[in-house]
C-alpha cells in the first residue's frame, strides 16, 4: 500500500522533513516513488505539490497521521484532525501513571512506618556484624 509520510533529511536538533510517498513496508528513509514537498516544523514553513498529492491520494495512498493533519492545515483535503500521540510523549506518561497508583493504595502513615522498619532492620545488620563496618 502507498503511503504518503515524512521523511526527516534535517541535521541534529534542527529536524527537516521530505514529503515523500513510498510503500509502507519500505523505510522512510529510502528510496521513494516521489517528493511531494517539505516541511519545516521549527518555522511551521510547508511546501507541498497540491496537484500531486491530490493525484496519488484519487489512486488509492493513504496519509500518515500527521500528514493528514498538515493537509488539512494548508487545505488541500477537508475533514477532522487525526490524534497523534509522540511515542516519548507515551513512555512519560506511563511511568508517571505507576507512581500515582502506587501512592494511592498505601497510605502515608503505613509507607513512612515500613520505612522506619527497614532503617531499624539495617541498623541492627550492621551492629550485628562490627567486621563489616570498616
Amino acid at each position: 500500500m502507498l503511503k504518503i509520510r515524512l521523511a526527516r533529511i534535517g541535521k541534529k536538533k534542527q529536524p527537516y522533513y521530505r514529503i515523500v510517498i513510498s510503500e509502507q513496508a519500505r523505510d522512510t528513509y529510502g528510496r521513494a516513488l516521489e517528493i511531494l514537498g517539505s516541511y519545516n516544523p521549527r518555522s511551521k514553513q510547508t511546501d507541498i505539490k497540491k496537484e500531486r498529492v491530490k493525484y496519488w491520494l484519487s489512486q488509492g495512498a493513504q496519509t500518515s497521521a500527521t500528514i493528514h493533519n498538515l493537509l488539512i492545515n494548508n487545505n488541500i483535503i477537508e475533514g477532522k484532525k487525526v490524534a497523534v500521540t509522540h511515542l516519548k510523549e507515551a513512555k512519560k506518561a506511563k511511568p508517571e501513571e505507576k507512581n500515582a497508583a502506587e501512592k494511592g493504595s498505601k497510605p502515608e502513615a503505613a509507607a513512612q512506618a515500613e520505612k522506619k522498619e527497614k532503617t531499624a532492620q539495617s541498623k541492627e545488620k550492621t551492629e550485628a556484624n562490627p567486621a563489616n563496618n570498616k
